[in-house]
This record gives structure tokens, sequence and C-alpha cells, in this order.
């Protein structure tokens, strides 16, 4: 039995010796000088000191792999935050562009009741002046002496020169003259607004794209960073899987990595049998986040990941969205819209009908992000009139984030 043991012994420190060697601890070994008869329990006691040491070095890449992809998250949030503001800036001169538009034609029709009017005030002048047989003697300067329709029907009405009909045009006359002011007024308060909106909207864009200019150099190089410590821990991992005698450490850790995956795409399942927008990993709920705003919801999931209407509606906007990269909009029969952000591709167009359900996006990796994500949100009271918190909408249509938010 002992001879048995020792045999089994010395196969084990063999294996967990190799795997020391792979992981770089064989210059501790070969450092000091190797006795012609090893023991058996000293080579297993630098195995577990290599794998302990092992085990720490990746809890020390993990930990800088999480904090990278918090600054790089943090950094999303602000990106979106700073083009947030640039749309809000967009849909407010929008609807000041509309408005103005409005009090421009209301001030026209104004002005051409009041043209038709006086054109009604010298046809009232000429009848008054036949009905006279052309003699009005001292009353003639009343038409020719006064200086616009007004005058003139305040002089005739003074002469008795209209009749009840007259007079209620006189009245008419008026009130169309108070009508047109307050619609010039109301054009020129509506242009303000409109060179105000245009104005913001502009300092707006130029702060959202100094902000992404000036985050870009930063972004790439902490990703190129992330992407180091990435590959760090994987090799990391998968040497720990080798000194723990795991065959085929490689195909062991992929394996490991897909089932993570898995778990992580089943937190984001409808459970409450809707249709959810994706599915994917949630890594940033809507609230306040560093100190800005985030509007809505972020899903992880890779690039191509299907995305879906949660409910039927009418396509509202779909293409390109500063911040966003792009992004598609759908108004909802309840009057919500909601916003599909960083998609890579985007199948519907402006004015089309979805149904529930229907592919709308794939996830993609478009304007600035951590990385492949849905970026979703839900207006109400129209576009970027008010954004909300996410949750109660999906809820309210069975879908559940699995309690991520």
């Amino acid at each position: 039995m002992a001879t048995a043991h020792h045999r089994t012994a010395r196969s084990t420190s063999r294996r967990l010796r190799r795997a020391v060697l792979a992981a770089g601890a064989a210059a501790l070994l070969m450092a000091a000088p190797v006795p012609a008869m090893a023991d058996p329990d000293d080579d297993v006691a630098a195995a577990e000191a290599a794998e302990a040491a092992l085990v720490a070095e990746v809890s020390r890449i993990q930990g800088a792999v999480t904090a990278a992809e918090e600054q790089l998250q943090r950094m999303t949030v602000e990106a979106e935050a700073a083009a947030d503001a640039a749309l809000v800036a967009q849909a407010e001169l929008a609807a000041a562009q509309e408005a103005a538009a409005v009090a421009a034609a209301e001030l026209q029709a104004a002005r051409d009741a009041v043209a038709q009017a006086q054109d009604e005030v010298v046809e009232l002048g000429r009848e008054a002046y036949m009905g006279s047989g052309g003699d009005l003697g001292g009353t003639a300067s009343v038409l020719l002496d006064s200086q616009g329709p007004r005058e003139v029907l305040e002089r005739a009405a003074t002469l008795d020169l209209l009749g009840a009909q007259r007079a209620e045009t006189l009245e008419q006359y008026e009130l169309l003259e108070t009508q047109e002011e307050e619609a010039d007024a109301a054009a020129r308060a509506a242009v303000q607004e409109r060179d105000a909106a245009a104005a913001a909207a502009a300092q707006a864009q130029a702060a959202a794209d100094a902000r992404l200019a000036q985050a870009q150099g930063d972004y790439d190089a902490l990703a190129g960073e992330k992407a180091r410590l990435d590959e760090q821990l994987r090799a990391a991992e998968v040497e720990l899987l080798r000194l723990r005698g795991v065959a085929e450490a490689e195909a062991a850790w992929e394996a490991q990595q897909a089932a993570e995956q898995r778990a992580a795409v089943d937190v984001q399942s409808s459970a409450g049998g809707g249709i959810a927008p994706t599915t994917g990993r949630v890594t940033s709920c809507y609230g306040p986040r560093w100190g800005t705003m985030h509007q809505g919801v972020d899903i992880a999931a890779p690039i191509g990941t299907p995305v879906l209407a949660p409910e039927g509606g009418v396509v509202l906007q779909a293409g390109p969205a500063s911040g966003f990269g792009q992004a598609v909009y759908v108004q909802h029969d309840d009057g919500s819209i909601t916003l599909y952000g960083h998609v890579n591709r985007f199948f519907v167009s402006a004015g089309q009908v979805v149904g529930a359900g229907q592919q709308i996006a794939e996830v993609g990796n478009k304007g600035q992000s951590t990385g492949p994500h849905l970026h979703f949100e839900v207006h109400e009271g129209g576009l970027y009139a008010s954004r909300v918190d996410p949750m109660p909408w999906l809820q309210a249509h069975g879908i559940s984030l699995g309690g991520a938010c």
C-alpha cells in the first residue's frame, strides 16, 4: 500500500511541478540545488504555494479588470449624458421651430383678414358716396381726410353714415386689428424662442462633441488596458486549472465562460411572460451615476443579438443619433416612446408599424460605449419630454430583469 501511495504521490507531484514551471514558478525551484531524491511531500508543498500565489494573482487581475470596467462604464454614462443634453436641445429646437411656424401662419391669417376688412371699409365708403348721388356736402371730408379704414369708420359712425350692419363691420374690423397685433407679438416671441433654442442646441452639441473628443483618447487607452488585463486573467485562470490537475484546461476554461454567459442571459429572460427588448446582462440601471443622470438601462450582449419591440407601435425615428451612434424610437398605443441606442444595424424606418416581438435592430457598439450593449429608455408625454425609469414600464409588460435594477 505504501509503494502504491508513493507512486500516486510522485505522479501527482510531477503533474503539479509541470504546472508550476508553466506558471513561472520554476525559477524559484531551479535557484536551489535539487536533491537527487526529491521528497514528494516537498513537491506538493511547493505546488500548493505556487497555486496560492497564482490564486492571489488571479484575484488581483480580476480587481483591476473590475476597476477598468467601472471606469469605462462611467465614461459611457457621462458621454451619454452629454449627448443626451444635445438631443434634448434638438427636441426643444424642433418644438420651437414648429411653434414659430404656427405663429407665423396665424399672423398671416390675421393680416389677410384685416386686409379683407379694409377692402370692405373702402366699399362702405364708396357706397356712402354713391348713395348720396356723389354729393356728400360737408361730410365728404369723412372720406377724404381720414388716415385709414379705422378712422373712416369711426367718423362715419359718428356722422350716422353707417347702419347697424356697417357698425358691426366696424367692430369686426377693430377685433381683427387686435388679433393681428397679438399674432404679431406671438410670432416675434416664437422667433426669439426658436433662435434661443437653436443657440442652446448648438452649444449643447458643441459641449457633447468636446466631451466625446476629450474622452475618446482616454477611452481607447483604457479599453486597450482592459483587453490586456482580460488576456492576463484568462492565462492565469487557465494555468490555475492546469495546476489543479484539470485535463484540457483551455477547453475547460472556455466551457466555464460559456456557462457564466448563459447564466447571465438567464437573468435577463422575460420571466413575466413579456417580450424582452434583448437578452444579456444588465450593466447599468436608471438613476444618478457618477454625478450625472443615467436615463435608461444598459444591457450588455454580443454584437448582432436581436433587439425586439416589446410592444407594437409606430417607428418615430431610426438612424444616426448623437452619443448612441444609431438608435430606434418606437411610439406605442399608450403614447409612451421606447428608445433603443447603440444599435449595430436597424431594420425599420420612420412611420413603419411594428408588432410585438418584431426584430427592429441588433445590439451594437456604436457611439460611446464600454462594449456591445443596448441602451433602453422610456419617454412619456412626447419624445424627450420626460424620461422615466424603464422598470415599471417593463414590469407592466411582463418583462423581468431578474432583480438587476
